[in-house]
């Protein structure tokens, strides 16, 4: 009895649904059942599935003749890939023969075309021996003709065939050889004799003939030194007319036009001459003039500039100047020194040579920044050049001159301004304060000008420290005079005269203000203006 309540729990323990008919299990489940309500519900579930499988029967029974119908197109379909796979197999013959045939056929024409070709190397180096032959008795007519043109022609062209084709005409390489250092000899020896006569157009002529002989760097050196000669003779013959100048004491000495007539000569030196120059050695052609002619610059320029500070004396000028207690600047300085109309028109003639002189570089830097195919070092190396060398090192020693000379200029005018102030009719100032600031302008803007910063910082020192005594010390000076409250109470036509004083005197304290703030805005705006052309060129 326990047994069987055991057995029956475990049967109860099994869903019926999940009995899968048909599988051992179900029959392993069937013989465990103990209890008549689970044989009962299993049973009916039987039958149920018994339903099922007679439907499922049914319907594919049904289907019967159709399938048949289906099998029976699926014989024919086989019969009809025997007759297509017959038909590919005779097709992939044909194919295969073809392919045999192709690449016997390809084989042949491969043969032809390695039989061309090398009949076509052979004619090229039979049509390469007649035309060495004819460049030989080309340069040799030509030569007698002196033709030199025509026999460099033939001499470029005997080269690249020789180039072309290592291995052939030995006799005809030194045949041609001979005569090309025969051409050689000539045109070096024609050109060496123009330039000592300075034939331009026969230099020309000949100078042309180096680079179809490969003789470019030469001919380069030889026509860069030509065009030195022409620059060192004609700056020469200026400076020297220059000195005579000196020497008969006359004042108008031009130092500004023999400058400039220096730089316009090698400027045009190097524009007039680029095709000459790019035909020899290419872009690198014209870098090497713009350094070679750049040392004549530097010798006849910085001779200029010494000649020029030594005719103005301003060295001695500057002592001068230095030794006097204008440019001490403490209120009241004595009027002693130079006259400064005669200084502003030496500050004149040093701008107009440090402008020319920054101008000319900004050309020659830029003309070799537009090169594009020069060594990447080359463009350091040569503004390195033309900011360090003698030439260089003379604009700067006018500089110093110049911020001295600006300097006293600005004292002494400044003070004489505040010296000889006078009221103004139908002015709400005296005539100080607009002289004052109109000096101050008129120096400032010169030395922003130069694009150097140490003169700027130099000349707003200067134009600082009088504003901050000499001119500070005369605004206040009416406000500061005795009893002046006390005048005011006296009566009589003193009164109107102490009350305009003193609304003058207030109204040059208050415009004085405007024109510094203006002047400060001024100078700004030039000093960005100057720093962006300066920052476009560099």
């Amino acid at each position: 009895m326990p047994e069987i309540e055991q057995d029956d729990a475990a049967a109860e323990t099994v869903d019926s649904s999940t009995v899968k008919f048909g599988t051992p299990e179900a029959l392993e489940y069937v013989r465990s059942l103990t209890d008549v309500g689970a044989m009962t519900r299993l049973l009916h579930e039987c039958i149920a599935y018994q339903r099922s499988l007679d439907s499922d029967l049914d319907t594919l029974l049904s289907q019967r003749t159709e399938l048949d119908r289906n099998l029976v197109q699926l014989q024919r379909s086989a019969e009809i890939l025997d007759i297509v796979k017959a038909d590919a197999d005779h097709m992939l013959g044909n194919v295969r023969s073809t392919c045999d045939l192709a690449d016997q056929v390809s084989g042949k024409v491969r043969e032809l075309d390695l039989a061309q070709s090398r009949v076509n190397v052979t004619l090229s180096r039979i049509d390469a021996i007649v035309e060495r032959g004819n460049c030989i008795e080309g340069v040799k007519t030509a030569l007698e003709s002196e033709d030199y043109e025509s026999a460099a022609k033939f001499v470029q062209r005997f080269l690249q065939i020789d180039l072309q084709y290592k291995d052939s005409g030995s006799d005809q390489s030194e045949q041609l050889h001979a005569s090309k250092e025969q051409l050689e000899g000539i045109a070096k020896k024609k050109l060496l004799a123009a330039i000592d006569q300075r034939d331009h157009p026969t230099i020309l002529r000949f100078v042309r003939l180096y680079s179809p002989l490969g003789m470019e760097t030469e001919g380069l050196q030889l026509y860069v030194g030509y065009l030195k000669k022409v620059i060192a003779l004609r700056g020469r013959m200026e400076y020297e007319n220059v000195v005579e100048l000196m020497e008969q004491g006359l004042g108008q000495v031009n130092f500004v036009g023999c400058l400039t007539n220096l730089f316009k000569d090698i400027v045009m030196a190097i524009e007039e001459n680029d095709e000459i120059l790019r035909g020899l050695c290419g872009e690198d052609g014209v870098a090497y003039a713009i350094c070679e002619l750049q040392e004549e610059c530097d010798l006849r320029g910085s001779l200029i500039l010494k000649k020029y500070m030594d005719f103005r004396k301003l060295a001695i000028l500057a002592s001068d100047i230095n030794n006097s207690p204008n440019l001490n600047i403490l209120p009241g300085g004595a009027s002693e020194g130079p006259d400064p109309r005669e200084v502003e028109l030496y500050v004149e003639e040093i701008l107009s040579l440090m402008q020319l002189g920054e101008d000319y570089t900004e050309f020659m830097v830029s003309k070799i920044k537009s090169l594009t195919s020069v060594d990447p070092e080359l463009l350091p190396t040569a503004t390195k050049a033309f900011r360090n060398k003698s030439f260089s090192k003379a604009i700067q020693d006018v500089t110093r001159y110049y911020v001295i000379l600006e300097g006293f200029f600005m004292v002494e005018n400044v003070r004489k301004a505040i010296r000889i102030d006078e009221h103004v009719p139908d002015s709400l100032t005296t005539s100080m304060v607009d002289d004052v600031f109109y000096v101050l302008q008129s120096c400032l803007r010169r030395a922003i000008s130069t694009s150097n910063i140490s003169s700027v910082i130099a000349v707003l020192s200067y134009a600082g420290s009088l504003l901050g005594n000499d001119y500070h010390e005369a605004l206040q000076q009416k406000i500061r005079e005795p009893n002046l409250g006390a005048r005011l109470f006296l009566g009589g036509i003193g009164v109107e005269n102490t009350g305009t004083e003193i609304a003058t005197a207030l109204n040059n304290m208050d415009v004085s203000c405007e024109y510094i703030l203006k002047l400060k805005h001024e100078i700004e705006e030039q000093c960005t203006e100057v720093s962006s052309h300066t920052s476009d060129t560099s």
